[in-house]
């Protein structure tokens, strides 16, 4: 509770001077007009400790004399900015919290940025990888049927060659059959043409004989 009076009292001001007031209502106005300043509390309390340690010493004691009015309205000033005091510490903590949770907020977002990037960069390694299988299997395949290819080209053209070889043979023989009958033939028919000659050329002689053994018998015997 603060100290309530009527008389004139000392409050220091803000720059640690004492000044008089004279009546409580003067307190209450300056209390307000330093909570709206923000009266800073350390500086305060330091001068309250000032008060103290500057009050003349008792001799041979450990006591000191302390002015009474000075040292209350020190802690009455104290005591109003308190709350200020304790105010601002709240929202600095607030303000503290806030940071934190913004922080945490944005670690959050960083973190779920760099899980999605991960998940992405892993699918897309799972995609590059099944391309690269897929392009694997492709050309294995392709290679296999290149040579599947080639291997039934080479058959085909042992196939045809072979074919070609058959017929080129056939031809061959069909060649000199036909070559062994036109010899046949001709020499059958020139065995005839001649044979026909010589059947000729026989009749002839024998006319011609005939003729000879005709004229020999017509001529008369020369006399001598």
């Amino acid at each position: 509770m603060l100290r309530q009076q009527d008389s004139t009292r000392i409050e220091p001001d803000n720059n640690g001077h004492s000044t008089e007031t004279e009546s409580p209502q003067a307190v209450g106005s300056y209390g307000e007009a330093t909570r709206t300043a923000g009266v800073d509390i350390q500086r305060e309390l330091n001068r309250l400790e000032e008060i103290v340690l500057d009050s003349p010493r008792i001799p041979l004691t450990r006591r000191t004399l302390v002015d009474e009015e000075q040292l209350l309205d020190q802690l009455d000033l104290v005591r109003l900015n308190l709350p200020i005091a304790f105010q601002e510490a709240e929202l600095i903590i607030r303000h503290k919290d806030e940071l934190v949770q913004e922080a945490e907020l944005y670690a959050q977002e960083i973190i779920a940025a760099a899980e999605q990037r991960a998940s992405e960069l892993l699918n897309e390694m799972g995609l590059i990888q099944q391309a690269k299988v897929e392009a694997d299997q492709l050309r294995q395949q392709v290679q296999l049927d290149c040579e599947a290819i080639q291997q039934a080209t080479i058959a085909e053209i042992e196939q045809i060659r072979y074919q070609a070889q058959q017929e080129l043979e056939e031809m061959r023989a069909r060649a000199i059959a036909e070559c062994e009958e036109i010899q046949n033939g001709a020499d059958d028919y020139a065995d005839h043409a001649l044979d026909n000659i010589e059947q000729q050329l026989t009749e002839m002689l024998r006319v011609i004989r005939n003729g000879r053994q005709q004229l020999d018998s017509n001529i008369p015997p020369q006399k001598h």
